[in-house]
């Protein structure tokens, strides 16, 4: 094996960067860098298309560090390729204000396409850009006409391979032939505290091809041409996603290769100077840039130009062709709205028995999807009880070949063109994936489950609020009054993790009314996804001319009925099916002559978000007694009731029995209201 000097300058150059930034913090990862960089430079100088001036130029390739925890090796090829990162910000790794931070994170640093380090996350988050740039590239190239022509590429470690949901994700790929997804997989045989083979000792590429990947071993992480040979066989690759095992070593060249002291720890200021002579790199100064080598890397600036411009030109012979398919392209890498976007979003007429918010939510979702082309997702395998399926929309899924099983489908045929994904019983991945797509750009991608899995989508749904992305979550079967599935399926803290989440806008409509202009909302956010939390049970439909209109659902919290001077001595709030419960007490507290109000209030996000002067006019500080209803533990409902307020909740896991028996055990009737409505009032008045 020869490696060409000016190569080996380079790679030297990129492992010493991250070296001297983990040592100057004296905190990081020093042993992936060290180890991963020469597949890492073969990538960026010979396959990843990019422009470093325009790091959001639509048709670039995207690529992603799943291994987080290697954030120094990302940041010394940002730096040598010559995005906005500057040599001062890199010697701030891990600091305060750094443009290198701990881990990577979208929208903080230049280039950086997503926020990883919690391990797994990154590889779906991977698959789900290749999903995104699948469906983009069916629905507008034409013969002739390639607007949408890129790659997905990510580094991955022991550790994602580990987690359950790199394992979901990477299973959906294989089925779905993402052939333009590669992982380069960092295959170094140590993990954080120790070797791979205490815990790890399956074999992964034979896991791979069983979930339908091509998979490549290159045996040794310093060969280049091995690297690159296994590259050109991945781009190559027409029906399947790539795994290409490079075997390197954790810390290569330090007195600690192969350990896992060299994973997560700095190097120490002798052991960094040691693995220097090692490699044959200057022990003085730190930072090190040789000309030639930064010249080298940085001739990524023209040749980014070069490939955004040629695109442009395509773009250019696209638009002039084929002008309205063009314009709707670009209108969704602007994330711009259509005009009239939901126009088609009907007024449900009052019904005493209504509907379920999912059937209302379901209604809503197709009158506007042929209005609002971006907006594709789907379910954990329940789009049935969801009510999330984007009728005629077509399916995204290979063609199928003859006499396949294609029950299930929503209509309007398979493809990569198709709106509605089936992610199977996969919500660790579903999360993660809708994130990536967000993250590609062009999507307003939905995930849609039952409340008490998204459990199993915290994580993710925690990083789209970290990355500010915007996913929209329809979340059903949102109280015990699902009944008898059990407390293993009844949602009783699932809201209070929601609301706990920052950046998470969290709605719980009352109607079929409010779930439409809860649509609304999640449509119209950018920089923060939405949960929206919906019934099984029918609710409802209020008479608007009676009550206040839904459209009071955009502040978080508006008065829904009032006292008949607007002067209560009691409140009554609640969100979700418990609205209907406290206008039904109400009514009977006013006919004892008890002035009261009735607020909805289906987002603290957005109420919060109002002026103090707003939400004193809903709740007024003068009137102390409040009382919360909500199906779900009361944590949280006291920073609304205050001191003198109470809240009716469930504290426990619920039981298994009919939705009505429930209801009535727990005290959620309209009796023990307006008993502990009346016991509030007596309270305030002693």
């Amino acid at each position: 094996m020869t490696t060409d000097p000016l190569d080996q300058q380079c790679i030297n150059m990129l492992r010493f960067l991250s070296v001297d930034m983990v040592q100057k913090a004296n905190s990081g990862h020093p042993g992936l860098p060290l180890g991963a960089a020469p597949m890492a430079y073969v990538l960026w100088t010979r396959y990843l298309k990019h422009n470093p001036r325009n790091p959001d130029w639509a048709d670039r390739d995207r690529f992603v560090l799943s291994a987080g925890h290697g954030s120094a090796l990302l940041y010394s090829l940002l730096f040598a390729t010559g995005y906005a990162l500057s040599l001062d910000d890199i010697r701030q790794f891990r600091k305060w204000g750094s443009k290198a931070p701990g881990h990577p994170e979208r929208g903080h640093t230049p280039g950086v396409e997503v926020t990883t380090g919690p391990l797994g996350q990154g590889m779906a988050n991977a698959v789900g850009m290749a999903m995104g740039e699948a469906q983009l590239a069916a629905r507008y190239n034409r013969e002739g006409h390639t607007p949408v022509n890129h790659r997905t590429w990510a580094i991955v470690s022991d550790g994602d391979l580990m987690e359950g949901v790199a394992a979901e994700a990477a299973s959906l790929a294989g089925h779905l032939r993402l052939n333009k997804l590669t992982c380069l997989y960092d295959d170094n045989y140590v993990t954080l505290s120790a070797g791979t083979d205490i815990t790890f000792s399956e074999d992964r590429a034979a896991r791979f091809e069983a979930y339908g990947w091509h998979t490549v071993r290159v045996d040794d992480g310093n060969d280049l041409a091995a690297i690159d040979e296994a590259l050109q066989a991945a781009c190559a690759e027409t029906i399947r996603p790539s795994l290409i095992l490079v075997r390197t070593h954790l810390g290569y060249g330090s007195p600690e290769q192969d350990s896992f002291k060299a994973h997560g720890s700095p190097l120490g200021a002798d052991n960094v100077r040691k693995t220097k002579q090692n490699l044959g790199w200057p022990t003085e100064p730190d930072f090190l840039l040789p000309k030639e080598a930064l010249a080298h890397l940085r001739s990524a600036l023209d040749s980014g130009a070069q490939l955004q411009h040629a695109w442009g030109e395509r773009m250019q012979a696209f638009t002039s062709e084929l002008p309205d398919l063009a314009g709707e392209l670009a209108h969704r890498l602007r994330s711009d709205l259509p005009p009239r976007w939901d126009a088609d979003i009907a007024l449900f007429p009052p019904h005493a028995k209504g509907m379920a918010t999912r059937v209302a939510s379901g209604e809503v979702m197709n009158a506007i999807a042929p209005r609002l082309p971006t907006l594709s997702g789907g379910s954990a395998d329940l789009d049935p009880s969801t009510k999330t399926a984007l009728k005629g929309l077509g399916d995204f899924n290979p063609m199928p070949t003859p006499d396949e099983d294609e029950q299930g489908s929503d209509g309007g045929g398979w493809g990569y063109q198709g709106r509605n994904f089936h992610f199977g019983v996969r919500e660790h991945a579903m999360g993660a994936i809708a994130n990536g797509l967000a993250a590609h750009g062009g999507f307003v991608p939905y995930a849609s489950t039952f409340l008490i899995f998204s459990d199993y989508m915290r994580p993710a749904i925690r990083l789209a609020a970290l990355m500010q992305l915007h996913v929209v979550y329809v979340f059903t079967h949102d109280s015990i009054a699902l009944g008898e599935d059990g407390p293993t399926h009844q949602p009783v803290e699932q809201l209070a993790n929601l609301r706990a989440i920052p950046n998470l806008t969290v709605i719980r409509p009352c109607d079929a009314n409010e779930t439409a202009a809860a649509w609304r909302v999640a449509v119209e956010s950018r920089a923060r996804p939405v949960a929206l939390v919906l019934t099984r049970q029918d609710l409802p439909t209020l008479d608007r001319q009676r009550y206040s209109k839904a459209d009071g659902l955009r502040n978080g919290g508006y008065i829904l009925a009032d006292a008949p001077d607007g002067k209560p001595v009691l409140i009554l709030i609640a969100s979700g099916s418990e609205v209907s419960l406290i206008l039904q007490a109400a009514e009977r507290l006013q006919a004892e002559g008890i002035a009261v109000r009735c607020v909805s209030m289906p987002s603290w996000e957005l109420f919060d978000a109002q002026t103090h002067a707003a939400r004193d006019a809903v709740l007024p500080p003068s009137v102390s007694a409040r009382l919360a209803v909500e199906l779900g533990v009361g944590q949280g409902w006291h920073r609304y009731v205050g001191d003198g307020g109470d809240v009716l909740s469930v504290e426990e896991f619920g039981a298994s029995a009919p939705a009505s028996v429930l209801l009535e055990k727990y005290g959620f009737t309209v009796d023990n209201v307006c008993l502990r409505a009346r016991a509030l009032l007596k309270h305030a008045e002693e």
